[in-house]
């Protein structure tokens, strides 16, 4: 049977071992579960020499079930946020050969022809795997959803890599029992939302590019366009920062890097940070739980990532400053202890049942509208409205309250430099969030302006926390009179940096009060 239709799928990356164990369920609360079935499923995948399928977002494969095969062109291949919503072709073949021939739709043919032009298709790379399928029907709606749990590798020439992916497909019904379905599925089980379509992922690992999945994940730019409405523009900002945040969570699970923390807390405080800049278009009462959240986890990355600062950037750096007979060594042991006892803390907390709750609130938030506000009739002109002209007004109300501390910078008491700083933060989220608006050449003179004040205004951040070092937790192994010497120097050494790099400060602020602001 030929067919062509929009998929909309949920993909989530796990491991194996997690998936043989979330897929021997057959109960979901909220929904009826049909019989499972289970197939092996042989696909290879073809491209032009120069992936010129690839590049338009295309992926063509011709795949083995059972006796038969089947030709799928899928079209729009990129996932957006955690959902992934292709035009799909797909159509029996006699084998393993691609047949354009049995391609029924007109403008997937062009789509092909146009992209493919007169170069030589050939095979790439395959996946071979064992697909267990499954039909839920929701209780509340009867939406369908089709769910499989797909175990396998990825074929390249003589190389294979594992792959562990679960696949929910809205068969029928609305989107957001996809969220719910996934977190019945999924349970307490660690997870983060695909980054790849699996076509992605096999062209990454045949051409040897870098796993990714296993690094911390910065923030990525986010592509906006002049005449995009706000609403639009909230949605991809959402989930640039959903994308980092349960990315970032899996590093933290899975290594020790500093960095995934960091990340983690990055992305957290860019999603707080969105809140708050569309404020005025978004149903308040339907953020309050996901912000809370957010602050709290927020807190808990923080305390490590501050322990990582301290240690690496505070402390360490010293010892070749340290006179003789102070034990700098015996407190950065001590502070060791202290942080891989923090970041087992936080490691426990990012595997509980709560975290994968807040990222299917939160996706689901994202996919399906939640900051609509059914008792705010102006609503729909705000979020219809271009974001342009929002983010003028956006930026320029974060700009005001950075400025307001800086009218007074010779003033500024200790906690009013913190608050500075956070407002400065606030103001380089909002440059990144819409600084695809704006010519490069105009945002780049003010963010190099920003960046030395934000170096400056962090390190004065890191010297006041270093006080934290006075409440360090006491050793349990030795003295810690040597210890409290160690601090002393410490806190002493950088607040006679601090003084000076606050000279600093004034200069740089008033060099980027004269830059030209772009957005005005």
């Amino acid at each position: 049977m030929s067919k062509t239709n929009k998929e909309i799928e949920l993909k989530l990356d796990i491991s194996p071992d997690v998936l043989e164990r979330v897929k021997k369920s057959a109960s979901y609360e909220g929904f009826t579960a049909g019989r499972a079935s289970t197939k092996t499923l042989q696909s290879i995948y073809f491209d032009t020499p120069d992936q010129a399928l690839r590049d338009a977002k295309i992926s063509l494969r011709v795949r083995k079930i059972g006796r038969s095969w089947v030709q799928t062109a899928k079209v729009g291949t990129g996932m957006n946020g955690p959902l992934s919503s292709p035009i799909e072709a797909e159509h029996p073949v006699k084998g393993a050969q691609l047949d354009f021939s049995v391609i029924e739709d007109p403008e997937v043919v062009e789509v092909l022809t146009r992209a493919i032009a007169d170069k030589p298709l050939a095979p790439c790379f395959e996946t071979v795997l064992k697909r267990t399928t499954r039909i839920l029907t929701a209780k509340s709606d009867g939406t369908q959803i089709e769910v499989a749990f797909d175990s396998g590798e990825v074929k390249a020439g003589q190389r294979s890599t594992p792959l562990a992916e679960i696949e929910l497909e809205l068969k029928s019904g609305t989107t957001a029992p996809l969220f719910v379905a996934a977190r019945e599925i999924i349970g307490q089980e660690p997870f983060r939302f695909s980054n790849y379509s699996k076509a992605e992922r096999g062209f990454r690992f045949a051409g040897g590019e870098v796993d990714d999945v296993k690094l911390p994940k910065l923030a990525q730019e986010v592509g906006l366009f002049a005449d995009e409405t706000v609403e639009l523009a909230y949605r991809e900002i959402l989930r640039s920062c959903l994308s980092q945040i349960a990315h970032n969570r899996i590093v933290m699970l899975e290594s020790g890097d500093p960095e995934g923390p960091h990340q983690l807390r990055v992305g957290l405080r860019r999603l707080r940070s969105a809140f708050r800049m569309f404020k005025p278009v978004l149903n308040p009462v339907s953020l309050e739980k996901l912000d809370k959240t957010a602050q709290s986890l927020a807190g808990e990355a923080g305390e490590l990532r501050d322990l990582d600062v301290l240690t690496e950037e505070i402390v360490a750096p010293l010892s070749q400053h340290a006179p003789p007979g102070l034990k700098l060594d015996a407190l950065l042991d001590h502070m060791n202890v202290v942080r891989e006892d923090c970041r087992a803390a936080l490691q426990t907390h990012m595997a509980a049942p709560d975290i994968n709750g807040f990222l299917f609130d939160l996706a689901a938030y994202t996919e399906t509208r939640g900051w609509l506000d059914p008792e705010n009739f102006d609503q729909t002109a705000l979020l219809a409205q271009s974001v342009r002209n929002f983010s003028k007004v956006a930026l320029h109300r974060r700009w005001k309250k950075a400025a307001k501390y800086g009218a007074r910078i010779d003033d500024l008491t200790i906690p009013e430099r913190h608050d500075m700083r956070k407002a400065l933060k606030k103001l380089r989220y909002g440059v990144e969030f819409f600084g695809s608006l704006y010519p490069a050449s105009e945002i780049k003179p003010f963010l190099k302006r920003m960046k030395k004040l934000q170096d400056v205004f962090g390190y004065l951040n890191d010297v006041a926390m270093a006080e934290k070092l006075l409440v360090l937790p006491a050793p349990k192994k030795t003295s810690g009179t040597g210890i409290h010497q160690a601090v002393g120097f410490v806190i002493g050494w950088h607040e006679a940096q601090a003084h000076a790099m606050w000279s600093h400060a004034k200069e740089y602020w008033k060099d980027t009060k004269k830059t030209k602001r772009f957005w005005e």
